[in-house]
């Protein structure tokens, strides 16, 4: 005899019942973790044999706050729509990066991605998000709080992002650089710290 529908529902125990919306609940506390910003949007068109189809391509960063960060990109016929692929493709590609202090990079990075060129370098306390553009969209999103950013190639904001990222995956701790010279962190920070000391002197 076939179990019938209202009887597999029935059979169902209230662990089952409520298994679904404790997972709609953690799925939503997870996306409001993230801060996701659109950093651009374009309008773009496919030539057919009626005339031109338009689309929207969108550029979105989502990031914790707390070191991971990335980006994505979506395109479709509406622009609500873009926007939620491009976000769920940074989602899914997000990066962490090593923070000093959890506010700003452990030393100065370049990057570049075809014609985009990017210098980053990092900040004392009280500096702020000294960047414009895509850079600062990444920055916030991650958690940086000082940093200073420019952009010395082109201003497409695809290669900026793109260039950016090719930055911070280039960043490491100093947990990393001594695991990679054989020494102790201590070492490392304190030889930092004092170049850092001597760089200030030199100023003054």
């Amino acid at each position: 005899m076939a179990r019938t529908p209202n009887a597999e529902r029935s059979e169902r125990t209230p662990r089952d019942r409520d298994r679904r919306p404790s997972d709609q609940r953690d799925r939503t506390e997870r996306d409001d973790e993230f801060v996701d910003k659109l950093v651009h949007i374009n309008r773009v068109a496919k030539v057919v044999k009626g005339g031109r189809r338009f689309a929207f391509a969108a550029l979105v960063v989502v990031g914790d706050s707390k070191g991971r960060v990335g980006f994505g990109t979506g395109k479709a016929r509406e622009v609500p729509e873009a926007i939620r692929k491009a976000t769920e493709q940074a989602k899914r590609e997000m990066v962490r990066v090593p923070l000093r202090e959890g506010r700003t990079l452990h030393h100065d990075v370049n990057g570049h991605f075809g014609a985009g060129r990017v210098i980053l370098r990092t900040a004392p306390a009280g500096t702020g998000i000294i960047a414009g553009g895509p850079m600062r969209a990444i920055f916030e999103t991650m958690g940086v709080q000082d940093v200073v950013a420019k952009c010395t190639g082109t201003t497409n904001p695809y290669n900026m992002i793109k260039a950016t990222f090719d930055a911070l995956n280039n960043l490491m701790s100093p947990r990393q650089v001594a695991a990679k010279r054989g020494k102790k962190v201590g070492d490392i920070v304190a030889r930092r710290d004092g170049a850092a000391v001597a760089v200030a002197g030199a100023k003054e």
